[in-house]
Order: C-alpha cells, then sequence, then structure tokens
C-alpha cells in the first residue's frame, strides 16, 4: 500500500547502499522528495539514478555523516534545492567487529563519533525544520543486538543503545510537537556490510525462526509506515523488524 507523503522532502543518510538505499526508493514510491546522504559518492550518485529512473525525485550529496559542518553544508544544499525536511532517516553508520580486550580506544571513539554523535548533529540540524511545519518524522536505524547482544561488538553495540536511548528522550521531549521518534532495529539483512562480515550468514540464517535472512526492503517498509500520516500517534517505538530473532516489548 502506497501511502502518499505529498512531496515532502526526506534525508536518508547511508542511502549510497544496502538498507539505505532501499529506504529511499520505498520513501520514493510514497512521493517523498528524497535527499540521499552518503560518503560514498558513486553509491549516492546510483541511488538518486534508481529512484529517478522509477518516476521519483532525487539528489545525491557527498557527505560525512557523523561531520558538523558538512552536515550543516548538505542540509542548506537540500533545502535550496528540495525544501526544508520533513523526514529525517539515520542509517549510516558502521558495524566492526573487534574482541572487547582488543578495542583501542581510538575505534571506540570512532564508533562512538559515527554510529551516535553523527545522528545527534544530524537530529539537531533538521529537527527546526520541523518544528516549524508542526510535522515531522525521524527514524533510528537502531539494531537487534541492542536487544540481544553481538559476539565481539561492544562498541557497535554500546553506540545503538545510546541512539536507542536517545530516540526516546527525544520522543518524549517533543511528542507535543507534531514530530515523532521512532527506531527499526534490523535483525539479520542481506546486505554489503552483513557480506563482508566475518560470519557464515546462511549457516546463522537457519538459527532463525523464520530460517532466512531478511531483506533491506523489509526495513524500508517499517520505516515507510513509521514516516506516513498513519503513524502519526506512534513515537518513542520500537518495530523489531528480525523475522523472530527478538521478541519484546523494547
Amino acid at each position: 500500500m502506497t501511502r502518499s507523503l505529498n512531496g515532502k522532502v526526506a534525508v536518508v543518510t547511508g542511502a549510497g547502499s544496502g538498507i539505505g538505499r532501499a529506504i529511499a526508493i520505498r520513501l520514493a514510491e510514497d512521493t517523498a522528495k528524497i535527499a540521499i546522504w552518503d560518503i560514498n559518492a558513486e553509491g549516492a550518485a546510483e541511488t538518486a539514478r534508481l529512484v529517478e529512473a522509477a518516476g521519483g525525485t532525487a539528489i545525491a550529496l557527498t557527505v560525512d555523516c557523523s561531520d558538523k559542518a558538512a552536515i550543516h553544508a548538505a542540509a542548506e544544499e537540500t533545502r535550496a534545492r528540495l525544501g526544508p525536511v520533513a523526514i529525517l532517516v539515520n542509517n549510516a553508520g558502521i558495524a566492526p567487529f573487534t574482541p572487547f580486550m582488543d578495542i583501542d580506544d581510538d575505534l571506540f571513539d570512532k564508533v562512538i563519533h559515527i554510529n551516535l554523535r553523527g545522528p545527534y548533529l544530524l537530529t539537531k540540524e533538521v529537527l527546526p525544520d520541523m518544528l516549524a511545519a508542526g510535522w515531522g518524522r525521524v527514524i533510528n536505524i537502531t539494531s537487534s543486538s541492542v536487544q540481544s547482544g553481538s559476539f565481539a561488538q561492544g562498541h557497535y553495540v554500546s553506540s545503538k543503545g545510546g541512539l536507542m536511548g536517545m530516540t526516546k528522550a527525544l520522543a518524549l521531549e517533543f511528542a507535543a510537537s507534531g514530530v515523532t521518534f521512532n527506531m527499526v532495529p534490523p535483525g539479520f539483512i542481506d546486505t554489503p556490510m552483513l557480506r563482508a562480515a566475518p560470519i557464515d550468514a546462511e549457516a546463522f540464517a537457519q538459527t532463525l525462526p523464520m530460517k532466512r535472512i531478511g531483506k533491506p526492503e523489509d526495513i524500508a517498509a517499517a520505516c515507510a509506515y513509521l514516516a506516513s500520516e498513519e503513524a502519526s500517534y506512534i513515537t518513542g517505538q520500537t518495530i523489531s523488524t528480525n523475522g523472530g530473532r527478538y521478541m519484546g516489548s523494547h
């Protein structure tokens, strides 16, 4: 079912591949105008081409989504070319595997910088647009590892757990403003990042209740619902899209 977003502007970070690309394409199908922000210029341009080939509107910007000055410049360009931002999907992130005792301080700081501080800066940059409009959607892509833990990912799970906490805090603070804050923690999803991970994906898939790996489009569908008018009474919530890997209230 297509939920019309009436040309509202959506910023999707890390949309040059994988889950971010699927989200950008799906929101475009729902008539949002898409600003694709990714550090990978080639990937961002390809996502924009795919959106436009399907009849949508998109711009591709090369952005380090953890750099404050770069975020501000990209937001200004997005506003100039598309309009004020109504939807933000914080998807950009890194997910290294490192045994805890081998994590050095610089790597820990890097993961927090990209996965937690980045969404903080992005939200702070575009939230005024949403507050002025009395309507907005911030959707944070967290991780099912926050719910279940993840081996050799103490830095990653810490960053995503922080993002979960921030989502709930902002959902409460801005609940009366017309802006909602929700999160989608992907389970085991078939992406370039997963294929590069030190995991036997097919073997792990057999441990899941659904016995299969999820698709980026599964995450995109959850985001499309949260971005829609129909989700206006939902804030501070988690849509766990994981094939039954984790079932719980948070």
